[in-house]
């Protein structure tokens, strides 16, 4: 009989949790479960070492082993490739936000085991091995907050960051060429127009940050400056004419990436004037 969680997808539970339904380990992505005889996989997008991700309609996850080439008859590799025929129930978790672990569903091999290059936890390339899957039921991927998604980038640009040219070029020549994609959550403000014109006007085609005048016009013939809130909307903050400026795109890029104190101080005094 097949086992049943009582988990429907998007489900949020913690490791004891888990544990105490699936009946296995509290480590590792791979956890096999004799007592229920369950597979459980846990794909942790905040610190995992390996590639996983949506392509598509199916998850690929990466085989188990740190180091060196993989074996795809090493432990639990040798269950998830024979579970067609071992009668083991597969079970997908995906983790965004430390300690959360979004149940996805009940999963099946949606085709042969293939072998890709990845580094490995010292760096080196080897040969992985990477596992289809397919949802079952209602083949559909469980959306995330796009909070969690820009974390996960940044996270992984900062890996990046810290390679040698030699290793960076390395790595980025394994790239597969097809970005991985998945559905997500955001949470759209609806700004009051009237702020943003008048940011825009007393403004006078002038970006208020770094004084150049606005890099084109629109099809309008207008000057083009986009409206920037010093405290974000995400942060709470109002959209008043006292938190808006106009920026030409790069100080717009420029403050949502560095977000500079001594700009922030300057800016909030330009709104903070009247006329």
């Amino acid at each position: 009989m097949s086992f049943d969680p009582g988990l429907k997808p998007g489900d949020v539970i913690d490791n004891k949790q888990l544990t105490g339904i699936f009946k296995c380990g509290t480590q590792m992505g791979m956890r096999k479960s004799n007592e229920t005889n369950t597979l459980v996989l846990v794909s942790n997008h905040t610190k995992s070492l390996y590639e996983d991700g949506w392509r598509g309609d199916k998850f690929h996850y990466t085989g188990m082993g740190t180091l060196g080439d993989q074996s795809l008859t090493f432990m639990q590799n040798k269950t998830l490739s024979e579970s067609k025929t071992n009668g083991v129930d597969v079970f997908l978790f995906e983790v965004h936000k430390k300690g959360h672990y979004t149940f996805v569903g009940k999963v099946d091999l949606a085709g042969d085991p293939y072998q890709e290059k990845q580094a490995d936890a010292h760096g080196s390339i080897r040969n992985v091995w990477m596992f289809p899957l397919i949802v079952r039921g209602k083949n559909q991927q469980v959306p995330v907050p796009m909070e969690s998604l820009v974390k996960e980038q940044v996270r992984r640009e900062k890996i990046a960051r810290g390679l040698s040219d030699k290793e960076l070029q390395k790595r980025a020549m394994l790239a597969q060429g097809k970005p991985k994609a998945r559905v997500a959550t955001t949470t759209a403000f609806q700004r009051n127009p009237d702020v943003a014109m008048w940011a825009k006007r007393r403004a006078n085609g002038y970006c208020q940050l770094c004084g150049g005048l606005a890099p084109f016009n629109d099809k309008d013939g207008d000057p083009y400056l986009e409206c920037h809130h010093i405290i974000w909307l995400s942060k709470d903050g109002p959209d008043k004419i006292e938190n808006t400026v106009a920026l030409c795109p790069n100080c717009h890029r420029k403050m949502h990436v560095v977000n500079a104190p001594d700009e922030v101080r300057a800016l909030t005094k330009i709104a903070r004037q009247r006329g």
